[in-house]
């Protein structure tokens, strides 16, 4: 997967703090407010201007893509470090991880068309997670990728619900249970 932000020019150190702040913060702000959040308050709560907001994202759609690309960079890395209590624990953390991915993503929609490699992305690092796990005799042998997709599928279904988050965790916790051999 191509990472946009390895592509570009090297940042001075204070230039990549900003940056790494301003996609904190509008994860933070479109998070509360949605996608449509006024980008002086995404500036204001990086703590920098609306000028260096503009000189690291040309425009709403770029910084929104560059929340969105950081989402799913997280899940992979998250795949690929695994856990120190093993790879049945690490499903279980990249799990509680994906759930957060789905409630910035129904805020991040539009940047759906800037990142078509994601689904390729993250059918990758569940394929890590689960072939360390069978490697490890820790969940079913004949677990696929595709297997643990559709049982997020069904806990995506309902991510606009009051409550939803919680009832994920929760039912997460069941099924990773039920992932034992």
């Amino acid at each position: 997967m191509s990472n946009p932000s390895s592509e570009a020019p090297r940042l001075r150190a204070d230039a990549a703090r900003n940056r790494e702040r301003l996609i904190e913060a509008a994860k933070e702000v479109f998070g509360e407010a949605g996608a449509t959040a006024s980008l002086e308050a995404v500036a204001r709560q990086a703590g920098v201007g609306i000028g260096t907001l503009y000189r690291h994202f040309e425009s709403r759609e770029a910084l929104v893509g560059a929340v969105y690309q950081r989402e799913i960079d997280r899940l992979v890395e998250a795949a690929e470090r695994g856990s120190p209590d093993g790879p049945r624990a690490a499903i279980r953390a990249w799990l509680h991880l994906f759930v957060d991915y789905i409630a910035a993503k129904k805020v991040l929609v539009s940047a759906m068309s800037q990142a078509p490699s994601s689904l390729e992305a993250i059918m990758g690092a569940v394929k890590v997670l689960l072939d360390r796990a069978i490697e490890a005799g820790e969940v079913r042998a004949d677990l696929r990728p595709e297997d643990l997709m559709h049982a997020l599928a069904g806990l995506a279904y309902a991510h606009d619900r009051a409550g939803w988050r919680e009832s994920a965790l929760r039912l997460i916790d069941v099924f990773v249970a039920g992932l034992a051999p």
